[in-house]
């Protein structure tokens, strides 16, 4: 029988859904005093585009409810590598009026109900790619960042009917401020929150976000049994490294071009960089994260890696178990054993998923359709042919049962 409609399994939990953002998510909380600082909207050709200061976002060309979005998993072969299709042309050609519910939780719900959907994380889909690009202004993201939370608390919640679990951002740039902002999205009823897979931008510089400066806001967490997640996005936490790449193999830091061309001019040495780096940022993040103690000082916290992808995970348990053995010591226990207690993955649409439960534990999967985006997959129980190899048992617990229990424990 078709998994989609296979009553079986019964409704399905997804770890990674989002939501696109209207024209007010980042200004209808937004203090005057910051209108000029931090994401700003700015009109072009009739319609409004996000900038950061006077250059327009890298990645984000403005509100949802502006801009037409791509169809549901249009790209999914391209991301796969298995088709070269332009994915510029696909990037436009839906328009927010045919799909409230990207928009609307009431028009959500009804999709969900059709969709056997029983309850999801709901991510952001600009949101995610803002910190970033915001730095150094630490004040002006912080507060940006904080208004975009009361936003998510309008529109979607943080907890809607215990089905649309809305997903506050943390920033840690400030901890005064970072456990004000937990205070009240706990207040608020979160169960979820996120912060960004980066180094911490702080007034003194970047630092480990296990840094036991942070302590007090993971002690907090943990206490509350909130679900931390880290949730791929834009970041530019990782400049540094990248052109340091680039400049090792003789690529021109500031424009990205090797010296030399090809007779037809074409040039891919920004691809080449972003291929070199595409798994460096959430490998390194999850290594620091256990080499400097989190899991040890923190063995209850609960740290969910959404929308990173796995393949990253099986090198980075090897170097960890590699490191443990040559250094006794260096971890007060096995740093493998720290990942499989306090971490979950939710793989990419085109990962394998039997090879990632080669590494870390069935119980530690989380299935996530990255609905409705264009790299995802066209519907969320399209997940099930991913897992078909799997036993009923660890089907449902891929496929529900993992993320109910982070989530309502």
């Amino acid at each position: 029988m078709n998994a989609l409609h296979n009553p079986e399994f019964g409704p399905i939990f997804d770890a990674d859904n989002h939501y696109w953002e209207s024209s007010d998510a980042f200004t209808r909380y937004r203090d005057p005093k910051f209108a000029e600082r931090g994401v700003r909207l700015v009109e072009v050709d009739g319609k409004l585009r996000y900038y950061i200061g006077d250059k327009p976002h890298a990645t984000c060309p403005g509100p949802g409810d502006q801009h037409g979005r791509p169809k549901p998993g249009i790209l999914y072969d391209y991301f796969a590598g298995r088709e070269a299709i332009d994915p510029v042309r696909h990037a436009y050609s839906e328009l927010a009026a045919d799909h409230p519910d990207w928009f609307n939780r009431d028009a959500r719900l009804k999709v969900m109900d059709e969709q056997g959907v029983e309850a999801m994380w709901l991510f952001p889909s600009g949101g995610v790619c803002m910190e970033g690009p915001m730095q150094p202004d630490i004040e002006a993201s912080l507060h940006i960042l904080g208004a975009f939370n009361r936003w998510i608390d309008d529109e979607w919640g943080f907890a809607h009917q215990n089905r649309i679990f809305g997903v506050p951002f943390m920033a840690l740039s400030d901890l005064d401020a970072a456990l004000a902002e937990l205070d009240w999205a706990m207040q608020r009823g979160a169960r979820v929150i996120s912060i960004r897979n980066g180094p911490v931008f702080t007034r003194d510089g970047n630092r480990s976000p296990a840094d036991p400066i942070f302590d007090p806001f993971w002690a907090r967490v943990e206490e509350a049994g909130l679900v931390v997640t880290a949730h791929a996005g834009f970041d530019d936490g990782y400049r540094d490294v990248d052109n340091a790449v680039a400049r090792a193999w003789g690529i021109d830091v500031e424009n990205r071009k090797y010296a030399m061309h090809r007779a037809d001019g074409m040039d891919f040495s920004s691809t080449l960089v972003t291929m070199l780096q595409k798994k460096r940022l959430v490998h390194d993040f999850a290594a620091i994260l256990v080499t400097h103690g989190l899991f040890t000082r923190f063995p209850r916290l609960k740290f969910a890696f959404i929308e990173n992808g796995a393949q990253w995970v099986g090198p980075l348990l090897h170097d960890l178990q590699v490191v443990h053995v040559q250094h006794p010591g260096m971890f007060a226990s096995n740093p493998v054993d720290q990942f499989h207690r306090n971490c979950w993955v939710a793989p990419f649409v085109e990962d394998d998923v039997a090879d990632l439960a080669w590494h870390i534990p069935v119980e530690r999967i989380l299935f996530g359709s990255d609905w409705p985006h264009a790299e995802g997959i066209a519907h969320p129980r399209d997940f099930f042919g991913l897992v078909e190899g799997f036993s009923d048992g660890d089907v449902r617990k891929i496929m529900r049962d993992n993320a109910r229990e982070l989530t309502f424990a």
